[in-house]
C-alpha cells in the first residue's frame, strides 16, 4: 500500500532542473523536464553517489555531474555502456498538485 505525500506543485521544481525532499531513507530528487514530466530518483549517483539533484536534466534522462553517467528518469536504469540503477519512486499529480509515494 502506497504511502502518497504532496511535495509541492509543478511550478515548485524548476524546468530542466530538480528539487529535494527528505525521505525515510535518504534525499529525494524530484526532477522537471522540458515537457513538464515529473519523476523521481534517489538523490545517489549509482556509481559514485554523486547528487543526481545537481545534474544535467535532457529529455527523460539527468546526467550525474560527477562523472557524466547518464539515468534514465523514469526508471532509474543508468544508460550503456555504463551499467547500474538508482532507485526510482513513483509520482502522481492531482489539480497541479505534485504527490511522492514512499
Amino acid at each position: 500500500m502506497s504511502n502518497w505525500i504532496e511535495i509541492g506543485t509543478i511550478e515548485d521544481i524548476p524546468k530542466l532542473g530538480s528539487r529535494v525532499v527528505e525521505g525515510p531513507d535518504g534525499d529525494i530528487a524530484i526532477f522537471r523536464n522540458s515537457k513538464d514530466e515529473i519523476f523521481a530518483l534517489k538523490d545517489s549517483c549509482p556509481h559514485k553517489q554523486g547528487p543526481l539533484s545537481q545534474g544535467i536534466v535532457h529529455d527523460k534522462t539527468v546526467t550525474c555531474p560527477l562523472h557524466n553517467w547518464k539515468i534514465a528518469l523514469d526508471t532509474g536504469l543508468v544508460k550503456a555502456p555504463d551499467e547500474g540503477c538508482a532507485a526510482s519512486y513513483e509520482i502522481k499529480i492531482e489539480s497541479n498538485k505534485v504527490f511522492l509515494s514512499l
